[in-house]
């Protein structure tokens, strides 16, 4: 099996989201992927809350490099997708190729995971119906109206899917993450 894992993210990103993933896959033995539309430098954010908001904030981040264009990927040479959250997936979710791949990986049988806003990709490829999985909070909505039961949880897996939260449950999602990719097939 594929050791190599494909991370998916664009401008807007979350920058603490994509920076752990590559060294928490790299830490494992795992080689991590970045893919965005065009292959390039991205702009990376931080969201975090602050005091007297009700919503979060956005902040510059660090930027990384795009080492693939999504056009370029076949789901067949990776062994997980995993779609970082931060604001990239609002438009990500339009992205007619981004689909069109993550459903290829959906019929490969492969693992579909997604942290905080990274859950909007996942319902835009109609592949929520029937499932329980978790986001960020102001997108509740949007899972309940795909048909799938949103749940206030920092990590949860139903079936192939593995959805966080958000970073600050890093560690939930990626035990759910280690535990089904290294589990034996």
């Amino acid at each position: 099996m594929s050791r190599k894992v494909l991370i998916v993210t664009g401008d807007g990103g979350d920058s603490y989201e994509a920076l752990y993933a590559c060294q928490r896959f790299l830490e494992a033995h795992w080689e991590p992927v970045i893919a965005a539309p065009a292959r390039r430098r991205l702009h990376l954010v931080f969201h975090d809350t602050e005091p007297g908001w009700d919503t979060y904030v956005e902040r510059a981040g660090h930027n990384i490099d795009a080492q693939i264009a999504i056009t370029a990927v076949a789901a067949k040479e990776f062994a997980t997708l995993v779609i970082l959250g931060g604001r990239a997936p609002e438009y990500l979710r339009n992205d007619t190729s981004l689909l069109g791949l993550v459903r290829e990986f959906h019929s490969h049988n492969k693992f579909l995971c997604s942290l905080g806003h990274g859950i909007q990709v996942l319902v835009a490829a109609d592949l929520i119906k029937g499932r329980t999985v978790t986001g960020h909070p102001n997108i509740c909505v949007e899972v309940e109206r795909a048909g799938g039961v949103f749940v206030h949880k920092p990590a949860i897996r139903d079936g192939r899917i593995i959805t966080g939260q958000s970073w600050k449950g890093h560690p939930e999602f990626y035990r759910e993450v280690f535990a089904a990719l290294e589990a034996p097939k």
